[in-house]
């Protein structure tokens, strides 16, 4: 049975160089039902990162639910971006299939966070996946129906890898 692992990112700007509010991921089997395992979720230090802040995404931010604002950038529990950095590829460690939702977004930016911190990334470019992709091949969305907590970095990462679970089911996707 192969490991995969969804992660998931809250971020102050859409380019590979942005701030991470916060990530979370989560290790699921895509070819059964059970419930992802192994969960991590931090909420990053912004002084620690000197990454990039778009002012359209902070505007967007102010357009969000209180409660998704302050989980988002209440100061409480942050982490220095080494901290998360250095414990990765421990918890990447059994994954053979990465996921993130959207090409070019929550792993390109944590691969670029690796690289400027002279950081190894713990994974190969062939194991990463797309599942905005995949659920595009979908006949609806699978995260409709499910989904709240929109824009925690956790909830996301566990909702993104039950709805890849319900699209192989769909899709008759067995490996």
């Amino acid at each position: 049975m192969a490991t995969h692992a969804m992660i998931d990112l809250e971020t102050l700007d859409v380019t590979p160089r942005a701030s991470v509010l916060t990530v979370g991921g989560v290790k699921f089997d895509p070819n059964s039902d059970s419930e992802p395992h192994s969960e991590f979720y931090y909420k990053l230090d912004l002084d620690s990162q000197d990454r990039s802040v778009n002012d359209d995404t902070i505007a967007w931010w102010a357009t969000q639910d209180a409660k998704v604002q302050e989980e988002a950038f209440g100061t409480e529990g942050r982490d220095h971006i080494d901290t998360f950095l250095d414990s990765l590829p421990k918890w990447m460690s059994n994954v053979d299939v990465l996921w993130g939702h959207g090409y070019g977004f929550d792993i390109t930016i944590i691969e670029d966070m690796l690289r400027q911190r002279n950081k190894n990334i713990p994974w190969q470019f062939w194991q990463v996946r797309d599942s905005r992709t995949l659920f595009a091949m979908a006949k609806v969305d699978p995260r409709k129906a499910m989904q709240s907590d929109l824009h925690n970095a956790l909830a996301d990462a566990y909702f993104q890898a039950k709805g890849v679970q319900m699209v192989y089911k769909e899709l008759g996707i067995a490996k």
